[in-house]
């Protein structure tokens, strides 16, 4: 761990935003971490007090304090199990992080790790975000979920101003979330739209949603569009998948109510007694948030995309998918 230096900003970085200025000298230093360093006043830009949103101009010097970070970067790869368990709150998002500016971060949330509290849950995403917390006083807040053993893309507000335009967003559905899945056999309909009616169940197992009736007490409606991307002779089938509206384990249920349930869904896959999964493909969820089109709370569109988890690249290699086969940007 190197002792107290001073770096000086250079000409090409005039403007820059010091958060930004440290990511490119110090890509190992998580946003946390950095948050804490400049409540604490242990960096300073020429002797003064900064934020991370700081522009710093030419000549300035940037007091740099002891850190057990250097140049080699966060660490990589795909996040583990223990990691998921013993990794600081911080240095976990960071590797999560595909998108953030003044407004928004977006995250990869990796399988296994649920959004929100709840019973039995001992560490959750809104929980660690108290790791981000800005200078303010301000933590970074959710405006939708994904189930715990989805992956994918998961928005983040950084202020109470853009979660009210994020939350409102989703609420007026002008957003576009794209889902691959694996499922189970080959839908007749190359595409398709999934209407039906869906009440929630407490079970031993959790809560459970199943079909349910128009007019049955504490059924909503859920609208789901899918079309198959490719397929593994007819045993399998990569399906792009999009909720229009956005109910609990909505397509889950809905592979599942067309005959095609996701593998590795612990909770809406039946299969016969001898079916068995094929070798080299995982006994989890198959379910991914690939890609999220909305509205920026600043203006214009934000589009992110993350890319596949371990366990479905796993299996996209061993069908031979091609993940340019589909195109999240349409």
């Amino acid at each position: 761990m190197a002792g107290i230096e001073h770096k000086q900003v250079e000409n090409d970085e005039a403007g820059m935003r010091l958060d930004r200025w440290f990511k490119v000298h110090y890509p190992g230093l998580g946003f946390g971490q950095l948050q804490k360093l400049l409540r604490s006043g242990q960096v300073r830009v020429d002797g003064g007090r900064a934020k991370s949103d700081t522009r710093v101009q030419p000549g300035q010097m940037v007091r740099i304090p002891p850190m057990d970070v250097d140049a080699k970067g966060p660490k990589a790869g795909p996040i583990a199990g223990r990691d998921l368990k013993h990794s600081p709150d911080g240095e976990l998002l960071a590797r999560m992080l595909l998108h953030e500016d003044d407004k928004v971060f977006v995250l990869n949330k990796p399988a296994g790790i649920a959004v929100q509290g709840g019973s039995g849950v001992t560490r959750h995403i809104d929980k660690m975000l108290e790791a981000w917390t800005s200078q303010k006083g301000e933590k970074p807040r959710l405006v939708h979920r994904l189930d715990r053993d989805t992956s994918g893309v998961l928005v983040i507000a950084r202020t109470r101003g853009a979660a009210q335009k994020l939350t409102a967003a989703f609420r007026e559905r002008d957003t576009k979330k794209t889902y691959w899945s694996l499922v189970k056999g080959v839908p007749k309909k190359r595409e398709d739209k999934i209407s039906t009616w869906l009440v929630k169940e407490q079970t031993s197992d959790g809560d459970r949603m199943r079909i349910a009736k128009h007019g049955e007490d504490g059924a909503d409606h859920a609208v789901s569009f899918y079309r198959i991307v490719e397929q593994a002779g007819q045993n399998f089938a990569w399906l792009e998948m999009e909720p229009y509206t956005g109910r609990t384990h909505q397509l889950r249920v809905h592979a599942a109510h067309i005959g095609h349930p996701i593998l590795g869904d612990p909770k809406y896959f039946d299969a016969d007694v001898n079916w068995s999964f094929p070798g080299g493909v995982q006994n989890r969820l198959h379910l991914h948030a690939r890609h999220i089109d909305i509205p920026h709370p600043s203006g214009g569109r934000l589009r992110v995309t993350a890319p596949l988890p371990p366990h479905m690249v796993q299996t996209w290699n061993l069908f031979g998918f091609d993940q340019n086969a589909a195109d999240e940007e349409d």
